[in-house]
């Protein structure tokens, strides 16, 4: 339908409509936002864009995202080194900081084990994690891994690995529900649950009795 007027807008609403959660009609509206808009400006956003791909790397240490090798956050010398928390993705940094409850440093694992969807434990940066708290300078490890089966189990698997070595493991309280992701939890909630975190052995044991 849209080749009847242009088929350069036809192929920009296409390929803006394979962005997740931008549905035909929306990637249209913004192709002819774009076609109203100051060269100037849709060549600095298109700039901007491309940079997602050539300037951004994962932090060598915590693998968020950063413009250098090391992450602000791991650059940061006002941040507790000694206590880690393991996310599954990038989202979730994000909403974490966004609560200003949390002065520690990050590992993102890069998902979740789960054999239905070919997650496997080599897939994940696992032994990267492990690699870090064996080093022994970690004093507390805190898992804040979705509350789904998924979840639960990488938590598990993560916690008999490193039990014998980080004086705490801790899990963020669920004042998050079952099911949700961290990257949807307000930031009140989420900031609550982390510090109100719970000991690991102790949260896994009670509710598994």
């Amino acid at each position: 339908m849209l080749s009847l007027y242009s088929q350069n807008l036809e192929n920009a609403v296409n390929e803006i409509a394979k962005l997740p959660g931008v549905g035909k009609r929306t990637a249209l509206r913004l192709a002819l936002h774009l076609i109203k808009t100051e060269p100037e400006d849709v060549q600095l956003l298109t700039d901007r864009i491309s940079k997602l791909k050539t300037d951004i790397c994962s932090c060598k240490v915590c693998y968020n995202i950063s413009d250098h090798e090391i992450c602000d956050i791991c650059a940061n010398p006002k941040r507790d080194a000694a206590v880690i928390c393991v996310v599954q993705d990038i989202r979730d940094v994000i909403a974490i900081e966004n609560t200003s409850q949390f002065n520690g440093l990050y590992h993102v694992l890069g998902g979740v084990i789960s054999p239905m969807e070919g997650v496997g434990i080599r897939q994940l940066r696992l032994q990267e994690l492990f690699d870090r708290v064996g080093k022994g300078d970690v004093k507390e490890l805190i898992l804040a891994l979705p509350a789904t089966v998924e979840g639960d189990t990488t938590n598990f698997f993560i916690y008999k690995n490193v039990k014998d070595k980080v004086p705490l493991v801790t899990t963020i309280a669920r004042g998050i529900g079952v099911g949700e992701e961290l990257e949807y939890a307000d930031e009140v909630t989420l900031g609550r649950s982390l510090v109100a975190r719970l000991d690991f052995d102790k949260a896994y044991n009670k509710n598994t009795k």
